[in-house]
């Protein structure tokens, strides 16, 4: 899929990615496989190599997300095992008003009380570091009450 090549200069540049005829297909849009790519009847993926080979005119493809690849990769179906197209429905309108509203709702929520304040630790006056509970200053060893 990618190549390398080296600059005049001696860099390597790598080309991670061709264009091809995937890259016109849609993520989980189901497509006639001849509308897309011609060529010789092929198998549908979920049917197996055992199966008959079926005319691209039968066949969807079906463009999947891989995590490895930002491409992603080509699946052929038949009809019976076409995976339903998947919705990609807009995000909500959120109207001014219903702002609004959500802001009033968190206006009148009430409020968590605020946390207790830290206890301090006693520092040692000879070192200026923290005292353990213990009481013993941990570099000079005097007692702290």
């Amino acid at each position: 899929m990618g190549t390398a090549s080296v600059s005049p200069k001696g860099l390597v540049m790598k080309i991670v990615a061709t264009s091809d005829w995937r890259d016109a297909i849609e993520f989980e849009t189901p497509m006639i496989v001849a509308d897309l790519v011609p060529g010789e009847a092929t198998r549908c993926f979920v049917c197996g190599h055992d199966s008959a080979p079926r005319p691209r005119t039968e066949l969807w493809a079906v463009k999947h997300r891989h995590p490895n690849d930002h491409g992603g990769h080509v699946r052929f179906y038949c009809l019976d095992h076409r995976p339903a197209p998947v919705r990609n429905d807009p995000p909500p309108v959120i109207t001014p008003a219903a702002r609004s509203a959500a802001r009033e709702r968190r206006a009148a929520a009430p409020r968590k009380a605020p946390a207790a304040p830290e206890r301090q630790a006693p520092v040692c006056p000879t070192c200026f570091i923290e005292i353990p509970p213990t009481g013993v200053c941990g570099m000079c060893g005097e007692r702290i009450a």
